[in-house]
Order: structure tokens, then C-alpha cells, then sequence
């Protein structure tokens, strides 16, 4: 491959270098939620700050650990993880906000995707259509132990990503609305918990680069709900889905410190 950076020894797009990052690191999609983020950690530093990616530094738990923006979408999403694989990191859990599908998400619920319907274009320049975006079972598995013992309400499962907003909430008006809608209501009945634009591809980039890869979701709303007339809080502040992500980690580190 070029080196784009004609030897100046950091990552292209991100604006990184070995050393820069630790092993785990938080993905939310906006940059400005990275300050936020990483406010829960120990020492933390801003390292870099190039186009969508934003990236602090610091520890928890005395392990050094990063938060990097990838902007909206899988194709930024997947330049993230790359450069972040090529720098050192292997752990990531990506932290955003999502539409419920399934009636029973409420605006405010955490979502933790198991899985991912790949409606997404990236993930189809690095894999079959017929491999399937899973999160990694320790990663996800550490986000259910924090939401159970935060006490939140929270929900697992299969979750749809897409390239366009838009093809979400307006797809009636769509050149091919009837291919929308009908994968729509396909989605609703096979249960898929939420919707959002990212997990598929980080899921199929973390397998072919091996690394483990998770999602935690706030829900915003539901728009199932409203069709259905039911009530539709919106809720907006990430925090808590922050802090299940950030109490997930600290149990990867205390687990793996153990060396289990």
C-alpha cells in the first residue's frame, strides 16, 4: 500500500502513531462527545485531531485506554479501525445513539447489539454478503454485566444498519421505497431490537482484522411506537450508555489482569 504520509510514521486520516493510543478504545461517532468521554478517565489527554477524528488519551485502572470519533457511517467508521489496529489498539466498543425498531425499546433504553443486519455498503468491499456482522461475544458479554449491574433498562439482540438516514425515516419518498419498506417490515418481524449506521461494518472489519469489537446504544425514540400510538419519549444525552461502556472496560481489565 502507498504510505500517504511519505514516511512521516502516523496513520493518515487519524492522525496517529504507535504508542499513541491504548489496547482499548471507545468509538462514538460524533467528535464532540469525546471530551465527554473521555472526562471518565484517568490523565486524559487530547493526542490527535484530524477531519472527523478526534482522539484522547488517558487510563483506567491504570491501563491506558483512547476515544476516537469516527464520524457518521460505516466508511469513516471502517478508516478508524484500520489505523486504529495498525497503531496498537484490539478492543473497541462503539458508543452512539440509535432508533428503536422493536415495540418495547423506549426512547432512553440501552441497546447492546449481538449482531448486525449489514445494510450498509462498506462491509461488502471486505466481506460476502453472507458472512454475518456479529460483536465479539467478550466485549458484548461485559456490556450486559455492567447494564445489569448499573440497574438500567436495557435490551440485546440484532440490530440494522444502514448507509442513509433518510432511507430510515422518510424511505416513502425514496426512488425505490418499495425495497425500503419491505426490508423494513422483514427486520420488524425477524425482531431487530434498533437501527443505526455503523456496527455492521466495524463487526465485519474487526473479524477480518481479528479484533474484538462491541456496540452500546442510547435510544433516542422509537418511530414503532408512534405508529402505533403509543408513547414515544425522546431522550438525547449519551451519558448513559458512556457509562455502561466505560463500566464494561473496567471488567475486561479486572478480568484480564487476572489473566482468565
Amino acid at each position: 500500500m502507498v504510505d500517504y504520509t511519505e514516511g512521516a510514521g502516523y496513520q493518515y486520516h487519524v492522525g496517529l502513531k504507535p504508542g499513541d493510543v491504548g489496547e482499548y478504545v471507545i468509538l462514538p461517532g460524533d467528535p464532540h462527545r469525546v471530551p465527554k468521554i473521555a472526562a471518565y478517565f484517568d490523565n486524559a489527554e487530547k493526542v490527535a485531531d484530524s477531519r472527523e477524528y478526534v482522539t484522547y488519551t488517558g487510563y483506567l485502572d491504570g491501563v491506558k485506554v483512547s476515544c476516537t470519533s469516527t464520524g457518521v457511517g460505516g466508511p469513516s467508521a471502517s478508516i478508524a479501525l484500520e489505523e486504529l489496529v495498525n497503531v496498537g489498539a484490539n478492543t473497541f466498543i462503539r458508543v452512539g445513539t440509535c432508533g428503536g425498531m422493536d415495540i418495547d425499546v423506549k426512547g432512553g433504553d440501552i441497546v447492546i447489539a449481538t449482531g448486525a443486519v449489514r445494510m450498509d455498503g462498506t462491509s461488502k468491499e471486505y466481506a460476502p454478503i453472507e458472512y454475518p456482522a456479529v460483536a465479539d461475544v467478550t466485549v458484548a458479554s461485559a456490556l450486559v454485566r455492567a447494564a445489569q449491574q448499573m440497574g438500567v433498562t436495557y435490551h440485546q439482540g440484532v440490530v440494522q444498519c444502514k448507509d442513509a438516514f433518510y432511507g430510515q425515516h422518510m424511505p416513502e419518498a425514496l426512488p425505490n421505497s418499495y425495497e425500503l419498506l419491505n426490508k423494513w417490515e422483514a427486520w420488524l418481524r425477524l425482531g431487530c431490537k434498533a437501527s443505526e449506521m455503523e456496527s455492521a461494518t466495524l463487526f465485519i472489519v474487526g473479524a477480518y482484522r481479528r479484533v474484538r469489537v462491541g456496540s452500546v446504544f442510547l435510544t433516542v425514540a422509537n418511530q414503532e411506537r408512534e405508529k402505533a400510538g403509543l408513547p414515544n419519549p425522546q431522550e438525547h444525552d449519551t451519558d448513559l450508555a458512556i457509562r455502561v461502556a466505560i463500566e464494561a472496560i473496567r471488567k475486561m481489565i479486572k478480568h484480564e489482569k487476572k489473566g482468565l
